[in-house]
């Protein structure tokens, strides 16, 4: 038997409710295979694996691996928004020098598209320059945007699931708001996360299947003015007196004074402006049909770092996607991303499979228009059929101590720097 060899796991984008069981899935799979020797987490991304900071998993309690099913976000090993781009050669030649160094023969990476691209990237220079590097791709993203609109390279991603009961979730309390305080604020605005794509959004329907509320939903997908929204929110108004309204983050009427960042994507929370905050102030300054004005809740973040939300079906998808990866790094399967497809038939059920990584990096999805509604400001009963089984039915079971969540506290070991000092190139360029 040969001896075994490293693994190197990083994540990058934003966080997830699950993504800390992806990483469990994975760090307690390689435990078993005789392929495999320590996991090393790099710490914040790639940025940390650039800087030689190299977190020490295998050294990690186990129980304290255990809690990571539990403990949301990404502080576990921490993210980032650092791009490999083609041209800064300097990068990758120090990505393809610590994984020499520290005897690294696999490497996974969490992520969304981009992620996807990068370990594509990774796994495609290792082969040129002859490195021996096992490069595996593990979806995540809360947006549900990583692969293809006909669901053939992915059903869903992990993270998507748990931010969709979410906001079924939300809608319903929100409903209680309104529904109680509508004679002094008849119309309650809630702001959902999902840049250019609806899928976050359209889980608001899952809270009113049967399509009892006086809601309305806006997805980024279908062009709208402000002047139409209040005319369609008027007309609600009319008939029931109040109206919830849930708009995408990336509606577009009008200009947030939007930021982006490294991957080129922009980052609502950080804009000068909310839509939601935009739509009120349109709505209380044209005047609503019903006395009273127009209130606005803007989750953000809260959204993908609640757990006490979290989808018991994502939290076991997000951990057997991380043990497929896993697998697939110890057969040398490189150049490919662990997916989740979904079963034909009525009864929900998955498989866990394998798809190459350029068909990822290069695919977009987009959510199906034939998923919105005609009128424009809801989805069908198509989307339903597909997001209602993610959800899940029973609530996530989280260990308490002292009244406080007990979270995985993941100790600093790092393994041992022995490379010079490193400053991405990126970071460099910005400098100047």
């Amino acid at each position: 038997m040969s001896t075994p060899r490293n693994l190197l796991v990083a994540q990058s984008g934003g966080p997830s409710p699950v993504i800390n069981n992806t990483l469990r899935g994975l760090v307690e799979t390689c435990r078993d295979l005789p392929q495999i020797g320590t996991v090393y987490g790099g710490w914040h991304g790639i940025e940390g694996v650039l800087k030689e900071e190299l977190l020490d998993l295998s050294a990690q309690p186990a129980e304290e691996i255990a809690l990571l099913r539990t403990t949301p976000a990404a502080g576990s090993i921490g993210t980032c928004r650092y791009k490999l781009r083609e041209k800064q050669t300097e990068d990758f030649d120090r990505v393809l020098e610590v994984v020499k160094t520290h005897n690294i023969g696999y490497f996974c990476y969490i992520g969304g598209n981009d992620s996807m691209d990068t370990a594509n990237k990774v796994a495609l220079m290792a082969q040129q320059r002859g490195v021996d590097l096992v490069a595996v791709g593990v979806p995540k993203t809360i947006d549900n945007d990583v692969g293809d609109s006909e669901f053939k390279i992915i059903d869903h991603t992990p993270g998507y699931g748990s931010v969709a009961r979410y906001w079924s979730h939300m809608v319903q309390l929100a409903n209680e708001e309104n529904s109680g305080s509508c004679p002094a604020d008849p119309v309650l605005v809630l702001q959902a996360m999902g840049r250019a794509i609806g899928f976050i959004p359209a889980a608001a329907r899952l809270a009113d299947p049967h399509r009892e509320l006086p809601l309305q939903i806006y997805l980024a997908e279908r062009p709208i003015s402000l002047s139409q929204i209040a005319d369609n929110i008027n007309d609600q108004l009319k008939k029931t007196g109040r109206c919830v309204v849930v708009v995408s983050e990336g509606l577009k009427i009008g200009d947030i004074g939007e930021t982006k960042d490294a991957f080129g994507h922009t980052q609502f929370s950080s804009s000068k402006v909310t839509v939601a905050q935009m739509l009120v102030n349109g709505l209380n300054e044209r005047g609503l049909a019903a006395k009273g004005a127009a209130r606005c809740n803007v989750p953000g973040t809260d959204q993908r770092h609640n757990m006490v939300y979290a989808s018991t079906v994502d939290l076991e998808e997000a951990y057997k996607v991380g043990q497929k990866a896993a697998l697939l790094a110890a057969a040398g399967e490189s150049g490919f991303m662990s997916t989740i497809l979904r079963n034909p038939g009525d009864v929900y059920g998955v498989r866990y499979d394998k798809v190459p990584l350029p068909l990822v990096a290069n695919s977009e999805r987009h959510f199906p228009s034939n998923w919105i509604s005609q009128s424009g400001n809801d989805v069908t009963d198509d989307f339903l059929k597909y997001a209602s089984p993610l959800v899940g039915e029973d609530w996530v079971s989280v260990p308490m101590n002292g009244g406080r969540m007990r979270l995985a506290q993941i100790k600093p070991i790092f393994a041992p720097q022995s490379l010079p000092k490193y400053v991405p190139q990126a970071d460099r360029v910005a400098a100047k």
